[in-house]
């Protein structure tokens, strides 16, 4: 809990709650969707009450609440809100509820009324209508929320590109690097080798704890959820309901799917899972060791490619060959990559070569620099 007096901690939340209650209000004003007008509405009533709570408060210990209209930044938002729209400003104000969801965690006074669990569904609720169209929320902005196609096609096949261009490019500067320094064919190949070996399974690991710590961090903010719905069964059944209202349901069709979906404990937990945290609670991000044997075959596809040609050549012969196979594979990448970002085949192909190379020139001449000096 902060140092500052009780009668400055009581100000600083009624006036974060009235400026939240105004912005909620000129959110309210702006917006033509009906349904998305009634749920700003609904906020603003919530942080009134809040604001009417710290008014008592300063109340009870003698202390005025002191007149001030709304910040800078609200009516900056605000304007923002009735000159372009609500959605204009909702990534803004997503932010902001995402930075203050936690606040009175640590008041005493806020926890036994309740306030973190409104403020927690305002961030989640906020967060579920941050790119809403005219209708109501975009298509992708729902399968975010309701947790589908979080490894759609397009991700995976980006991961893969990656990947593999990953391995293709360290190992091809790694394995230039060495050649450039006058050693061996059979120096390069096992340095290679281990490159590839070395960095295969650094990534292997990296993706594996990657996944793992989501799964962990998930499993997590679902017992939270868990811990809500047990002890704000009616907030988080008023949160559903404003969630499928900002989906474009009426006041009406909401408040019923949300009681239906409360009344059984484990469908409730499932729904608030996906509805809310935007988890499957039946994958939790995929399997780290899946994550993490890809990770590793497909960094050792692109790591293989430059070490090939040193098992059966040697000297110049052996780096040409190696940069030719190795220029080969990284136009194919760069036009791969044209799958999901759209640009022209030849040119992302040739820009993808074109860092490769650069790269691996890099290291010969460094390679070639350390080879003379160790030969001097």
């Amino acid at each position: 809990m902060s140092d500052e007096s009780p009668v400055s901690r009581y100000r600083s939340n009624l006036h974060g709650e009235m400026d939240s209650a105004a912005l909620y209000r000129a959110l309210a004003a702006a917006e033509s969707n009906p349904q998305l007008k009634e749920v700003y509405g609904r906020l603003a009533a919530v942080e009134e009450a809040h604001a009417e709570f710290w008014r008592k408060r300063l109340a009870s210990v003698g202390a005025a609440a002191g007149a001030r209209g709304p910040r800078w930044r609200t009516r900056v938002l605000a304007w923002a809100a009735r000159r372009f729209g609500p959605e204009f400003v909702l990534p803004v104000v997503n932010s902001l509820e995402r930075a203050d969801f936690d606040k009175y965690d640590a008041q005493p006074e806020a926890v036994s009324a309740g306030l973190p669990a409104d403020e927690r569904s305002h961030s989640r609720v906020i967060a579920a209508m941050a790119r809403p169209s005219e209708g109501g929320m975009t298509g992708s902005a729902l399968a975010q929320i309701e947790g589908r196609h979080r490894s759609a096609g397009g991700n995976a096949l980006r991961a893969a590109v990656l990947g593999a261009n990953d391995g293709l490019v360290s190992n091809l500067s790694l394995v230039m690097g060495v050649a450039g320094a006058d050693f061996s064919a059979r120096t390069t190949l096992v340095t290679g080798l281990a490159g590839l070996i070395a960095g295969a399974c650094s990534m292997a690991m990296g993706e594996w704890l990657s996944v793992n710590s989501s799964r962990e961090f998930y499993q997590q903010q679902i017992a939270g959820e868990a811990a809500e719905l047990t002890e704000f069964p009616e907030e988080e059944k008023q949160e559903l309901q404003l969630i499928y209202q900002a989906k474009g349901l009426s006041e009406a069709q909401a408040k019923t799917l949300a009681e239906r979906l409360i009344g059984n404990r484990e469908t409730a937990l499932d729904t608030l899972a996906r509805e809310e945290l935007g988890i499957n609670p039946e994958e939790l991000g995929g399997s780290a060791w899946t994550a993490a044997a890809t990770s590793f075959l497909l960094f050792a596809g692109g790591a293989v490619i430059p070490v090939l040609p040193f098992f059966a050549l040697g000297g110049l012969a052996a780096v040409g060959a190696s940069i030719g196979l190795a220029a080969l594979a990284m136009f194919a990448i760069g036009a791969g990559t044209t799958l999901f970002t759209g640009r022209g085949v030849v040119f992302s192909g040739l820009r993808q070569l074109a860092i490769g190379v650069a790269a691996a020139a890099v290291t010969y001449g460094v390679g070639k620099l350390i080879g003379v000096s160790l030969a001097s």
